[in-house]
């Protein structure tokens, strides 16, 4: 079976070249036969890397130790989910899932798509060359063919098994997510390309792609967010978020993406930003493949990267510039073509809304750009590698986010062309005093431990919070004045709008998220050694030590702790933190014990266990994190809203997409 699939991996590297020749050469011929080449060509590659995807599947499976791969990601007393998930777990699995996806969207999206036939050979060959490039890596790069066999004697009767850390339930789905989301933006990176290529510069590519950037757009937030929920579960450091250089790496495209997302509208609505479009989506896939050539090329140091060769790193550093060069070498020259006829008449409005909104998007991607490369621009210009730790991105990204959540209020409010002042002021009257009250009341009940930044945070959440009840509950008494019943109003109000009143559930999704981040302002931490039948308190709870045991398992050994946990006298849990050691790996980890509510965890660290019995603990009290989680699953249902393929038509709330889009 893994003979199957190293030959599925060299033919399909066969038909991705055809099918980039024949889109080029469609593309400028204008022939009919040869799109339809690069099309079959498209669709012949899928279905090749889905037999070299299902044969590695099998080979794990079956614990083919005969497979390099195999043998270092996968072991015999590895649980059947983790198995098959130790496919992605290592850089050549992971580079053939990628493939694999990119291949899957570009079959589909030539597919859905394939009687435009202006547009469809300059999409083959832009997603048939990312193709192409994988495979190569694939095919021909140490480390990256996840089908090399070992020598015979160096073939073992059992593997190494995979990362123990990543032996956990989200991370059998975070990478899937992730990688959707990343993968995702080719499609419409491939069509606004094609655009340029064949001089349909309309809007066209924009409707045509518009659930496409929504789905990997949304895929992409689920995966980030499932990565910071690992993190917070399993590293048991107590935060969800170290602006890693590899956690940036993904949110680097969100930024590009969710700016691209609200400038679309418009160029749909008013035919401006035609460039700001463009860009936008091209620094997201470029992005992209600069946060996977992050990961696998040893530019920089993470506990996520991938260890590769140079000669990969260089590789993947051309196509990175080769791909660039191309898009925005397009951008700059039909630049001229894509200047917009209408202005921008005033401050007060929409389009000036959105203006501001792409630099604020684009003031932290620089910022999370500069301190992810920092070390290495250091080490370039001064010969000495510098670091900058998360205070630099607090420092400089929380003002960027303020004014980003200020404008999620106050942008809605404003009309297309122009705003009255009068009506503009009417509008925020009960934001603005909502915000005052919140700000004032928030300020009495902590002043004792006053801080500014979450003060703010929270008011302009509830400024923001107040501007989206506000404009449903205008848009509901404006429907059931016209005789509809409640639930009717609001079913018609998703039916007829379904890209203002979903972004709107967003928007309230990216409020709950804020409202968990500046609870960090408050988080506390302890640090004490217990005897047992000692007790740790704080505030209102009590911890008591009852006792430890050793745990022995067959790759690791180590301790688990047993504590009572008490609230205001009443028993609330028995809470268990575990410190192990991976014996192949030399790995010391802790998996903490989190008591959740509402309003805060309580979260326990085991951090050693002595010899006569007593052990340290830290404990970390984190106000609100549980909003981040909230916050998560509402923007995903708003984001599930706005794609969702409503039947009824869509009345003034900007255009449908076509029956040929996604």
């Amino acid at each position: 079976m893994s003979d199957l699939g190293f030959y599925a991996l060299r033919l399909a590297l066969g038909v991705a070249t055809l099918g980039l020749v024949a889109g080029v050469a469609a593309g400028v011929t204008q022939r009919s036969d040869w799109a339809e080449v690069a099309r079959r060509a498209t669709l012949i590659q899928f279905a090749l890397l889905c037999l070299a995807l299902l044969s590695l599947f099998v080979a794990f499976y079956r614990l083919d130790f005969e497979l390099a791969y195999v043998a270092t990601n996968a072991a015999r007393s590895m649980p059947l989910p983790y198995r098959l998930a130790a496919l992605w777990g290592g850089q050549a699995g992971s580079l053939l899932l990628w493939c694999w996806m990119l291949a899957a969207y570009s079959a589909a999206a030539v597919t859905v798509n394939r009687r435009n036939t202006r547009l469809l050979p300059w999409v083959s060959a832009m997603l048939c060359g990312n193709v192409l490039f994988f495979l190569l890596l694939l095919n021909f790069v140490a480390n990256s063919n996840p089908f090399e066999t070992l020598p015979p004697q160096a073939v073992m009767s059992d593997g190494s098994g995979l990362n123990p850390l990543l032996q956990h339930p989200v991370m059998l789905i975070h990478p899937l997510m992730l990688y959707t989301g990343l993968t995702g933006f080719a499609v419409p990176f491939a069509f606004a390309f094609a655009a340029m290529a064949s001089n349909e510069l309309g809007s066209d590519w924009l409707r045509i792609t518009r659930r496409w950037t929504l789905f990997a757009w949304c895929f992409l937030s689920i995966g980030i967010l499932l990565g910071g929920r690992w993190a917070y579960e399993v590293l048991g450091w107590g935060g969800y978020w170290a602006w890693d250089p590899v956690e940036n790496a993904s949110l680097m495209p969100w930024i590009a993406a969710t700016a691209y997302l609200h400038s679309v509208m418009v160029q749909e609505k008013r035919d401006m930003l035609k460039i700001w479009n463009l860009l936008l989506i091209g620094l997201t896939y470029t992005l992209c493949l600069f946060g996977t050539m992050l990961t696998r090329s040893g530019l920089v140091r993470s506990v996520h990267a991938f260890a590769q060769t140079e000669i990969f790193g260089q590789l993947f550093l051309g196509y990175l510039l080769l791909v660039a060069a191309l898009f925005f070498g397009l951008l700059v020259w039909r630049s001229p073509r894509l200047r917009a006829q209408n202005q921008l008449e005033s401050v007060l409005s929409r389009e000036a809304g959105f203006l501001v909104n792409n630099w604020l998007f684009m003031a932290l991607l620089g910022v999370v750009l500069t301190g992810t490369m920092f070390p290495k621009l250091s080490e370039w210009l001064e010969g000495v590698e510098r670091s900058v730790g998360p205070a630099f991105f607090n420092l400089l990204g929380a003002p960027i986010g303020l004014a980003l959540l200020l404008l999620t209020g106050v942008a809605p409010l404003f009309a297309w062309r122009r705003a009255t002042k009068a009506r503009l002021l009417g509008q925020l009257l009960w934001p603005t005093i909502s915000f005052v009250v919140a700000a004032a009341t928030l300020s009495f009940v902590l002043r004792e431990r006053f801080a500014w930044l979450a003060i703010l945070t929270w008011s302009l959440g509830v400024f923001v919070t107040t501007t989206i009840i506000q404009e449903y509950a205008r848009a509901l008494r404006a429907r059931m004045r016209h005789g509809e019943g409640p639930a009717r109003a609001i079913a018609n109000l998703f039916r007829k709008n379904q890209r203002r009143y979903g972004g709107y559930i967003v928007h309230l999704g990216m409020v709950f998220l804020f409202v968990g981040f500046a609870g960090a302002a408050f988080n506390q931490e302890l640090l004490e050694n217990l005897r047992v039948g000692e007790s740790l308190s704080h505030g209102d709870y009590r911890l008591e030590y009852r006792s430890a045991r050793a745990i022995e398992a067959q790759h690791y050994g180590g301790a688990e702790a047993r504590l009572a946990l008490f609230e205001a006298g009443e028993p609330r849990a028995i809470m268990r933190p575990e410190r192990r050691v991976y014996w192949l790996e030399e790995q010391p980890v802790s998996i903490p014990s989190i008591f959740s509510t509402l309003m805060e965890d309580l979260y326990l660290v085991l951090t050693a266990v002595e010899a006569d019995g007593s052990a340290t603990f830290k404990l970390y009290r984190n106000p609100l994190v549980n909003w981040i989680w909230i916050g998560g699953l509402t923007f995903v249902l708003g984001t599930l809203l706005v794609m969702w393929p409503f039947r009824a038509g869509r009345a003034g709330g900007g255009a449908s997409a076509p029956p040929s889009a996604f």
